[in-house]
C-alpha cells in the first residue's frame, strides 16, 4: 500500500514537472518570436487557442521555414501537416497552412501564407521531404502551384480530369460521370448533362453572399 502511495506521487510529480517545462518551453519560444519579428518579414504573429501562428508572405515563406528549422532556438525540424483552405471571395483566395513540430522543445507551431491562382509558391520539399505528397495533394486539389518541386503531379484525381474538386466554386456534381457501357462492355468517361428544363433557379451561390474573411 505504502508502495503504491509513493508511486502515485512520483507520477504526480513527473507530471507537474512535464507542464512546467512544456510551460517553459513555450515562454521561451514564445519571447524568441517577439525578437524574431523585428529581424525577420512577418506580417502577423497570432494565437487562437494556446495554438502560435505565424503568417507570411508567399515570397519568403522558405526562407521563414528554413530559419524555424536550423535556428538552434527553435528548431522545427518536423513538418506534421500542410493544408489549403480556399476563400473565393478574397483577392489571395488561397490559404496554405503548414502544421510545425519542435521536438526539442515540446511545442507546435502554424504558418499561413496567401496566394491566388496564377501566383506560384516555393516549394519546401528540399527542407522536409514530406512535403512532396503533401504539396502534390494541394497542386491536385485546389491549383496551387509549388515552384522548385522535382515531381509536382495529381495524385487523387482520375486521368484527364478536369477542374479543383475542393474549390468552392467547382460544382458538386462535376464535370464528367463514368457509367459502365453495355455495348462498349467497359466504364465510359462521358460530359455530365443535368436535365433541368422544368426547373429555375433564382437564388444567388451562398460563396458569392459571404463576407470577405
Amino acid at each position: 500500500m505504502k508502495l503504491f502511495h509513493l508511486t502515485e506521487k512520483l507520477v504526480i510529480l513527473i507530471l507537474k514537472k512535464t507542464k512546467i517545462n512544456i510551460y517553459m518551453n513555450k515562454q521561451i519560444i514564445v519571447e524568441n518570436l517577439r525578437s524574431l519579428a523585428k529581424v525577420c518579414p512577418l506580417e502577423k504573429i497570432q494565437i487562437f487557442n494556446d495554438n502560435l501562428i505565424l503568417i507570411v508572405k508567399p515570397d519568403v515563406l522558405f526562407d521563414v521555414l528554413l530559419f524555424l528549422k536550423n535556428h538552434i532556438l527553435y528548431q522545427f525540424t518536423l513538418l506534421t501537416c500542410i493544408s489549403g483552405v480556399d476563400y473565393p471571395m478574397n483577392k489571395y483566395r488561397f490559404q496554405v497552412v503548414y502544421e510545425l513540430l519542435s521536438i526539442r522543445y515540446n511545442f507546435r507551431i502554424r504558418v499561413k501564407t496567401f496566394t491566388y491562382e496564377l501566383l506560384g509558391i516555393d516549394s519546401c520539399e528540399s527542407l522536409f521531404p514530406a512535403a512532396g505528397w503533401y504539396e502534390c495533394e494541394i497542386w491536385d486539389m485546389y491549383g496551387v502551384f509549388f515552384k522548385n518541386h522535382s515531381n509536382l503531379k495529381r495524385i487523387l484525381t482520375d486521368y484527364g480530369f478536369e477542374g479543383y474538386p475542393l474549390r468552392k466554386d467547382f460544382p458538386l456534381s462535376g464535370f464528367i460521370e463514368m457509367r459502365y457501357n453495355e455495348i462498349e462492355k467497359r466504364v465510359v468517361n462521358e460530359s455530365l448533362e443535368l436535365c433541368q428544363e422544368y426547373r429555375t433557379f433564382a437564388f444567388l451561390s451562398p460563396w458569392e453572399s459571404q463576407n470577405n474573411f
